[in-house]
């Protein structure tokens, strides 16, 4: 007897993606990074407090601050060798655990050895600087390529967080625990990093990536430092828009956010005399940075790049704020603004980096990204003074917001820079 088939069912949609903030191995490694930048954040903090209780000396904190810059600087491109070389798991493993015995040094060293502070600061500097092209690779190994932008959104916000509140807290504990009890704190914060981030399951690799990596198989097991290094500047070479973004963050740096440092202290002193321009301002910068990278967490704008190069050119109002005899109020939202702005750049930035470069070769690249950002700063610092001695603050300023808002439109007319990538992502 014939039988009427039973009707197939409708296919039922496919399920929304989960959430980054669901997944526990990305929350452990988010609370490494949170640890480890309270912990970076409160230490010159705690360091000053050692000078206001005469333990430590102000020629004793500038050099034992240039110990650990140093040691920074030198740590963070042998990390990003070694992150490529080894699991990037070890690497901040063993980088954090630095950090920790450096934390007991230091309050070993209080009052009584400058010598034993500054190798200890140093060492300091050095697991931290070493941690991070570490956990910026960590991040592509442990969260999906979807979720990457909603993963670096959080953790620029953990880091925008320490900034805000990691002063607070410590001067808030400061209020019940010495200096030495403080050291030890930072000390157990940068155990968390190294023991809190869970082992890293493999995700899937984009084919951009994919393809230029190299296979372990035909990679020499030993090689010079230096030499491998030097593949990871060639890999950012192959990404234009990778070198274009690095200039124009660069040119922010070294020449903004160095103008801004040294010229807000003095215009809230002069112009407007009081403090408050100078502690408003600063957490204006902080807050809209938070509520930035809270923006692009969902943001997926068509051309990326030109967006993000238009968040970043966007610094340019602070500098600008500061030449003007605006009202106060003015200069806070211009540094508000330039808040939004940078992480604007930043989180795309760094999930093209995630994207776009080699596996092999992420944390070299990243490395790089760090340590000429971070090198130049100084740089950029050390001369902006002797500059506003010798031709004014209002000519400096005018020359650094020119420079922020001209080199990053520069930068977006670069082949690659419209999408951070070599061709733009198919639409969904």
């Amino acid at each position: 007897m014939p039988t009427t088939p039973a009707p197939t069912p409708a296919k039922s949609a496919a399920p929304p993606p989960r959430s980054v903030l669901r997944d526990t191995a990305f929350l452990r490694l988010w609370a490494g990074t949170t640890a480890s930048g309270l912990a970076t954040w409160a230490l010159p903090f705690v360091l000053g407090l050692a000078v206001l209780h005469r333990d430590l000396g102000a020629a004793g904190l500038g050099l034992v601050l240039a110990a650990r810059t140093a040691g920074f600087l030198l740590a963070v491109a042998v990390g990003g060798v070694l992150a490529d070389r080894h699991t990037r798991r070890a690497v901040v493993l063993w980088s954090a655990l630095a950090a920790a015995v450096a934390a007991p040094l230091l309050a070993l060293g209080l009052g009584r050895s400058l010598l034993l502070m500054t190798a200890a600061a140093a060492l300091a500097g050095a697991g931290q600087g070493a941690c991070r092209p570490a956990f910026q690779a960590l991040t592509a190994e442990t969260v999906d390529p979807e979720h990457r932008q909603q993963a670096n959104a959080a953790m620029t916000m953990a880091v925008r967080a320490s900034t805000l509140t990691g002063p607070a807290l410590t001067a808030l504990l400061a209020a019940f625990l010495d200096v030495w009890m403080l050291l030890l704190g930072i000390g157990l914060l940068w155990l968390v990093a190294a023991l809190v981030p869970s082992r890293v399951r493999r995700v899937a690799v984009p084919a951009a990536a994919e393809r230029s990596a190299t296979p372990s198989s035909r990679r020499p097991a030993f090689r010079a430092f230096h030499v491998e290094f030097l593949d990871g500047i060639r890999e950012a070479r192959r990404h234009p828009w990778f070198l274009a973004g690095l200039a124009a963050l660069v040119a922010v740096i070294a020449l903004g956010y160095s103008a801004t440092s040294v010229a807000l202290p003095l215009i809230s002193r002069d112009r407007y005399g009081t403090e408050w321009v100078l502690a408003a301002a600063m957490t204006a910068y902080t807050v809209g940075a938070l509520v930035g990278a809270l923006v692009i967490s969902r943001l997926r704008p068509r051309s990326q790049g030109w967006a993000a190069f238009a968040g970043l050119a966007a610094y340019g109002v602070a500098p600008l704020s500061l030449m003007l005899p605006v009202h106060p109020v003015v200069v806070v939202a211009a540094y508000a603004v330039a808040g939004i702005g940078i992480e604007l750049f930043n989180v795309p930035w760094f999930t093209a980096t995630q994207r776009e470069v080699a596996r092999d070769k992420l944390a070299r690249v990243s490395s790089l990204d760090f340590l000429v950002s971070y090198g130049l700063a100084p740089v950029g610092l050390a001369l902006i003074a002797p500059a506003i001695d010798a031709f004014g603050v209002t000519p400096v300023l005018a020359t650094c917001a020119t420079a922020c808002f001209l080199v990053p439109a520069v930068a977006a007319l670069v082949p690659t820079a419209r999408h951070f990538a070599a061709r733009p992502k198919a639409s969904a």
